[in-house]
């Protein structure tokens, strides 16, 4: 499981990269390479998934990440970055389904334990609670997934290289 709390680009050599937005020579082993704006770009991996959380691109948390509830946006107003790329297809909803389940369940032990409600009334709170909590957290659950496959550089994604640690890396 990646550490979200370094940078994927810790081990970063200025030889294998261009620090400007010039195209990167044929002789680099990593050609997915790009510089972003290191102001924007977030601290970590983990960082670009709160930032997709909250529904905020994860590049620059500047623009909104879905253009409808699930669709998100071809590209990024702000930054420019692309995110047609994703390949998120099923597993947000299965990572919304074992958060809910992981929730309710304790709350459904309770209410079984400590209330009187008849079967039907329990049936009718616990199926509405469970949907609307899926439902919540669907797309917070996609922008997550999206960031982390920005961040790790998957689906053709370009990985982000901030200009400070190339410059680190020269001195």
């Amino acid at each position: 499981m990646p550490d979200f709390f370094v940078t994927p680009f810790d081990n970063f050599h200025p030889k294998n990269s261009q620090p400007l937005d010039t195209p990167i020579a044929s002789d680099c082993h990593d050609a997915t390479t790009s510089v972003l704006d290191p102001a924007k770009l977030p601290k970590s991996g983990f960082h670009a998934v709160l930032r997709g959380v909250r529904s905020r691109c994860p590049s620059c948390d500047q623009a909104r990440l879905f253009a409808r509830f699930l669709k998100p946006v071809d590209s990024c107003t702000s930054c420019g970055q692309d995110w047609s790329l994703h390949q998120a297809d099923d597993f947000p909803a299965y990572v919304a389904i074992l958060l809910t389940g992981h929730i309710v369940a304790p709350i459904i032990i309770a209410l079984i334990n400590h209330t009187n409600l008849p079967m039907w009334g329990m049936m009718v709170l616990i199926l509405s609670l469970a949907t609307t909590m899926m439902t919540a957290l669907l797309q917070p659950a996609k922008g997550a997934i999206i960031a982390v496959q920005w961040w790790l550089g998957m689906h053709d994604f370009v990985k982000p290289v901030r200009i400070s640690s190339v410059l680190e890396d020269l001195r």
